[in-house]
């Protein structure tokens, strides 16, 4: 495992042309994207994959988050000469209309729509290969992409877990001493799930019925399937991981095992980052969920950096 250094930016480069909308196609209607290309020739083409639930393109989704880390995130690769494709995810937002049910997807689904993307991002860039970045969630659906890796360069994953989510569900729960009473229902839930047994989520407390919905069960049940170090682990092109050291959903333990699971990838913390990439000072964790619905807070210092140099300057080919 190697530490890529975060390194200053110190060039300004001229401002990229505003976004595009590009379209892949998807099972009924077109998935919908945006196209964020650099001033000039771009040097790599970086494909977002968003993060779990109803996230958007810019990294926004209506259950309180509001940061946009993924415009900003692209807007600060046009400035190194990276264009961008960020999606709505089928069934959602613009991409609504490409499934019926939104809920009524799998891992695959969403590795089938990644591959989609990758072909837009090289025809509209001109590049033999696009790079995957994957967000949370989204890393997993890179890694599991990433394992047929034609037309792939390679994957950044950003704040992704390194352990399968029942793990990180319970770590999450517990966590917070507000869900103490939540704790052996929800406990209960994820094993149950884990073993492909839907639970009854009418019997759960309600703070519980949201995450367990009936109409997300079936999702959680193939998303625990995967492992994402053993994923890591298959993986035969260049892997950058960038961990926030304020993420308070996906922590440095899960860099770590995605680092042990691939001795060659480059791992990179950014003091201060949280999980929307934004910088925080220190441990209060209400100050810390207070920068997911401040769009006006710039990425973190350290985030754009290492992703700029590793997609532009990348290893070579294993």
């Amino acid at each position: 495992m190697a530490l890529l250094p975060i390194l200053a930016a110190a060039a300004v480069a001229a401002a990229p042309a505003p976004a595009a909308p590009v379209e892949a196609p998807g099972p009924l209607a077109p998935l919908k994207g945006s196209y964020l290309a650099p001033a000039g020739k771009p040097a790599a083409v970086v494909v977002i994959v968003p993060g779990s639930g109803p996230t958007d393109r810019d990294g926004n989704n209506p259950m309180g988050v509001a940061a946009a880390p993924y415009r900003l995130l692209a807007e600060g690769l046009a400035e190194k000469q990276v264009a961008t494709l960020r999606i709505d995810k089928r069934g959602m937002f613009a991409s609504r209309a490409a499934v019926a049910d939104a809920n009524a997807v799998t891992i695959a689904d969403y590795v089938a729509d990644v591959r989609a993307w990758v072909k837009v991002a090289r025809a509209r860039s001109g590049l033999r290969c696009a790079w995957l970045l994957g967000h949370s969630e989204g890393g997993l659906v890179a890694l599991a992409a990433a394992q047929q890796p034609e037309g792939i360069c390679g994957i950044v994953l950003v704040s992704s877990p390194g352990r399968p989510v029942g793990v990180l569900l319970r770590e999450q729960l517990k966590a917070n001493p507000a869900n103490a009473p939540l704790l052996d229902q929800a406990m209960a839930a994820i094993e149950a799930l884990e073993v492909g047994k839907k639970v009854e989520a009418t019997t759960l407390h309600p703070p519980l019925r949201a995450l367990f919905a009936p109409q997300v069960q079936g999702y959680l049940i193939d998303l625990m399937r995967y492992d994402p170090a053993k994923l890591a682990a298959g993986v035969r092109v260049p892997v950058l991981i960038v961990q926030g050291e304020r993420d308070l959903q996906v922590s440095a333990a899960d860099a770590r095992a995605l680092a042990a699971a691939d001795p060659r990838a480059k791992l990179a913390f950014v003091p201060g980052a949280n999980h929307v990439l934004k910088a925080v000072a220190g441990d209060d964790r209400a100050a810390n969920f207070a920068t997911y619905a401040n769009p006006a807070l710039p990425l973190a210092t350290g985030i754009v950096e290492p992703i700029a140099d590793f997609v532009t300057r990348p290893p070579r080919p294993r």
